[in-house]
């Protein structure tokens, strides 16, 4: 499995609404071939956000680029986030209880 990590400063005001977006985002998203899952998370004393996204393969995740990138900037535009990084990782391990 793979993960493509978007990590993103905001106001308070942008990540509410980044939030409140979150499940339509998720849906395109779900849309791509290869996609696992995702994780969003937010620290809202600092407004920094991550949104992990999980890929079956390395492959998957290189083919959905463009429309992540697409996606990624379409979602900052409406929010008013300002994308700090991309970095794409192999999951060495998962886990959920």
């Amino acid at each position: 499995m793979f993960a493509r990590v978007s990590t993103y400063q905001e106001t308070e005001d942008s990540l509410a609404e980044s939030v409140r977006r979150t499940p339509a985002a998720v849906e395109k998203a779900r849309a791509m071939s290869g996609f696992k899952g995702v994780y969003s998370l937010v620290d809202r004393s600092s407004g920094k956000s991550m949104t992990i996204t999980l890929w079956e393969t390395e492959e998957a995740m290189r083919e959905s680029e463009e429309a992540a990138n697409q996606l990624r900037d379409d979602e900052a535009a409406a929010t008013g986030a300002n994308i700090v990084s991309v970095e794409r990782y192999e999951v060495a391990t998962s886990e959920l209880y």
